[in-house]
This record gives C-alpha cells, sequence and structure tokens, in this order.
C-alpha cells in the first residue's frame, strides 16, 4: 500500500512527510484492518509533522480523523463484518483498570495510545482500529462529510461541555477552523449566542453565515460579556485575552493539545471574581458517540475542502498558511489492493 510517513519531524515548509511503499498492515486479534476512504487532516497532525509533539513512533503515519469501510478482523473481533463502514478517531487505546478508567475517564489514562501518534493513522491507504475504539457512523453522511467529525467534532463537543455554558449562554470562540466552526453549529443548535474572534477573514465570513452573532479579530473584545469561551488557536497570548472577555463566573477552556506560552496571568482583571481556565485533553468513547448523535440529530456539517490522498503534505501546507476555512479532507483515490 502506499502511506505517508513522517521521515523526520520538521517545519511542513520544509517537506517532513514522505509518501512511501509499505505491506499492508496485519490486524491484531482485537483489531479491524480499514480500508481507508477519507481522513480528515487536523491541526495536531501538523504538530505531530512538526515535532510539536514528541516523537512516540518514528516514522508515524499521521491521521485520525478516519473514515473507511472494514477489510478484515482479528480472530476476537465480534460485531463487525467485512464491509462495515466505520470511524477512526484520535483515541486508540487505554488499559481499562486504571483509576481514570474506572471513574469513566479514559482520556486521563496514563497508558492512552493515539491513532497517529503512538500507532499509524490514516494519511495511507489501510490502517488498523482495535475494535472497541471503531466508531459506527450515521447513516446519510457521506465520507467527506464525516471524516472532521471524529476529532475536530468530538474535541469540540467536549471543550464546549467543559465551558459548563448554562442554557442560553453567550459563548466565544478564538480561532475558527476545523472544530470551531462544528463546535459552533452545536452550540448554536443548543439556543446559545455564538461570538467568533479569529484573524482569518475568511473564517469571520464563515461563522456569520453559520449564524454567530458576531465575528471579530482574535484580539478584539467580544460585543457583550461570555459565560464560557474556547480557545481553539495554539496561540498563549489569547488565554488573558479571553479571561478578560469572561463575565464573573465565566470559564475558558483550552481546547487544543498544543499551546505555545502563555503570558503572566493578572489576578484581578483575568482571574477574580470566580473566572475559571480549563484545559481538554483528548476524548471519551462516550464523547464520540453522543456527539456522532448530536451531528446526525442536528444536521451538524463541515465546511470541508478535498485533497487527494498524494497531496497530504500540501495539505497541512495549506492548513498552516490558513488557506482554507472550515476543514481539509483527504480522499483515498488509489485503487483497493488485497
Amino acid at each position: 500500500m502506499r502511506a505517508w510517513e513522517v521521515a523526520r519531524p520538521g517545519p511542513i515548509e520544509r517537506e517532513p512527510l514522505r509518501f512511501v511503499e509499505r505491506p499492508v498492515p496485519v490486524p491484531r486479534s482485537d483489531e479491524l484492518l480499514v480500508h481507508v476512504r477519507a481522513c480528515g487532516v487536523c491541526r495536531t497532525d501538523l504538530h505531530v509533522s512538526e515535532g510539536d509533539l514528541p516523537v512516540r513512533r518514528p516514522q508515524v503515519t499521521p491521521g485520525h480523523e478516519v473514515v473507511g469501510v472494514v477489510a478484515s478482523a482479528g480472530e476476537d473481533v465480534r460485531g463487525f463484518l467485512a464491509g462495515d463502514r466505520v470511524g477512526v478517531a484520535w483515541l486508540r487505546r487505554t488499559d481499562g483498570t486504571c483509576v481514570y478508567c474506572g471513574r469513566g475517564a479514559e482520556n486521563l489514562c496514563p497508558a492512552s495510545e493515539y491513532t497517529g501518534w503512538d500507532a499509524d493513522g490514516g494519511y495511507a491507504e489501510y490502517t488498523t482500529v482495535p475494535a472497541a475504539f471503531a466508531h459506527r457512523l450515521p447513516d446519510g453522511m457521506d465520507d467527506v462529510a464525516s471524516a472532521p467529525l471524529l476529532c475536530a467534532g468530538i474535541i469540540g463537543h467536549r471543550a464546549l461541555l467543559r465551558t459548563a455554558l448554562p442554557p442560553g449562554g453567550r459563548l466565544g470562540l478564538y480561532g475558527f477552523g476545523g472544530s470551531a466552526h462544528l463546535c459552533a453549529q452545536v452550540a448554536l443548535a443548543r439556543g446559545a449566542t455564538v461570538h467568533v474572534l479569529t484573524r482569518d477573514p475568511a473564517a469571520r465570513r464563515l461563522a456569520l453565515e453559520l449564524g454567530a452573532a458576531s465575528a471579530r479579530g482574535a484580539y478584539d473584545e467580544p460585543p457583550e460579556p461570555l459565560d464560557g469561551a474556547i480557545l481553539f488557536a495554539p496561540v498563549g497570548d489569547l488565554v488573558p485575552v479571553a479571561l478578560r472577555a469572561l463575565d464573573r463566573g465565566g470559564i475558558l477552556a483550552v481546547a487544543g493539545i498544543h499551546l505555545s506560552d502563555t503570558p503572566p496571568l493578572r489576578y484581578e482583571s483575568e482571574l477574580f471574581y470566580e473566572k475559571e481556565l480549563r484545559s481538554v485533553t483528548s476524548n471519551t468513547r462516550e464523547d464520540g458517540r453522543d456527539f456522532l448523535k448530536l451531528a446526525a440529530r442536528h444536521g451538524i456539517r463541515a465546511t470541508t475542502h478535498t485533497y487527494p490522498l498524494s497531496q497530504a503534505q500540501r495539505a497541512l501546507q495549506d492548513l498552516k498558511a490558513g488557506r482554507f476555512d472550515g476543514a481539509a479532507v483527504l480522499v483515498n483515490d488509489l485503487p483497493p489492493r488485497h
């Protein structure tokens, strides 16, 4: 099969990825072999490729927003048949026995593993996934539209939950890429007022088209105090900006896996009046299942821009440069091989 690998992490402009021939992976006894149809391009893939995240698997194949069909299954797998359509997400495996797994917080499992970081992901013709971590996808949604839901959508959903936004609350979204534009749709469907703050004019236009009440620059003040906010941009300088925009008792959730250093915080103007700063770490399988049901119920749709699988490196370059709004999706245009 053909697959991309991170040959040597570094700036994406220097092309750290390499398109190679590899054997089709053999699934373990509890895994599915998935023929990839589409794979979303996530900012975390950029962090893996550029070395912002430490190397966990040398020459790893990125990609963790995978839509495909089951090609075969390990001997211990039950409930999946060849040809079933499945999604492969970021969280790949947990130990199931630690205190965090025991209390329903498997996203905090110290032994957790991740698709496209600890194990090869979806920038390839085939990938594998433990059957217990594969997602069944809603009917009626095509492969390209489904792909960004599997990380951008799920993480945005968890970040929204972390803000504890009250009914009809005022939500600020800092950055408006793949995850934020899906999160905004969920918040709007629940009756929230959404204010978007981002440097990208095209993203501001998309936000207004989706129903945001306002769209301003990333460092601007929103038109009203916020009950909650989510920082999607990996820019630590925006943390105090967003905290200052919160009303009393408001919560800021930082959604990214990587964030540049934050400046010192001033207690009186940025944290007093019981404002809170929270992080978001991965997601649980339950988060994923709940979000996919919400997406089907409310018609949550990703704004997508497609690239052939062979152009994955260019897609990451365009992501970093902000050349598209919404989300990029790689489409496997190579014929299947057995």
